[in-house]
């Protein structure tokens, strides 16, 4: 049977040290290739990740320009880039760094042309419906949200008063699974997980006034 996943690439090459409260991502300096050969196979979009550790303004511009640079790249070439700025879950002051970024990536998807599409990936944030705005825009496909170590519970939790969310979880999805178990047990965990953070992703909590 056809399982319907859709392919996506990680093409970055990990992370620079850290400058201005937060770590870039090093330089992608083969990504022209990576594209033709992600063409070649089919592959629908690609992923990025960079790590924000506190509200810098300077850091925060910088690693949005870095995703927007290479996404452009990458949208150009006929693929759907994900772009994973994520906010470190212990940011002293996570709130803060996510306004910061919120506006860094409201500004950089408004200068993209109308036809280009973008994913985020993003921590679930401090301040509810915080992304919303960035969900609406006809150029965001999805806005995704990563569980940045939080347990599966609190992620789900948290991810369940984001109207405009869904999971793209993986430490928290990997959570309770372990070598040690039966292929039975395994599949039962992984079944318990996915329904649990499925669930998150569309069954939202009414936000209280």
């Amino acid at each position: 049977a056809e399982k319907q996943v859709v392919p996506f690439l990680k093409v970055d090459k990990g992370l620079a040290a850290e400058q201005n409260s937060v770590q870039l991502m090093k330089p992608i300096d083969t990504l022209d290739e990576l594209l033709e050969r992600a063409n070649r196979h089919r592959i629908f979009g690609t992923k990025m990740r960079s790590v924000i550790n506190d509200a810098d303004k300077d850091g925060v511009a910088a690693i949005a320009d870095q995703q927007f640079e290479y996404a452009v790249r990458i949208s150009a070439a006929g693929l759907v880039p994900i772009l994973e700025p994520e906010v470190s879950i212990g940011s002293p002051r996570k709130d803060e760094a996510e306004i910061l970024l919120r506006d860094a990536l409201q500004a950089r998807v408004e200068a993209l042309p109308g036809d280009a599409t973008v994913m985020l990936k993003l921590t679930i944030p401090t301040q509810p419906g915080l992304y919303a705005g960035l969900a609406a825009d006809p150029r965001v496909l999805r806005v995704l949200a990563l569980s940045g170590g939080y347990s599966r519970d609190q992620a789900c939790a948290l991810l369940a008063r984001e109207p405009s969310m869904i999971a793209s979880f993986s430490r928290a999805l990997l959570e309770g699974l372990s070598e040690q178990q039966t292929d039975e047990q395994f599949h039962a965990q992984l079944d318990a997980s996915i329904g649990q953070i499925f669930a998150a992703s569309v069954d939202k909590v009414p936000a209280s006034g």
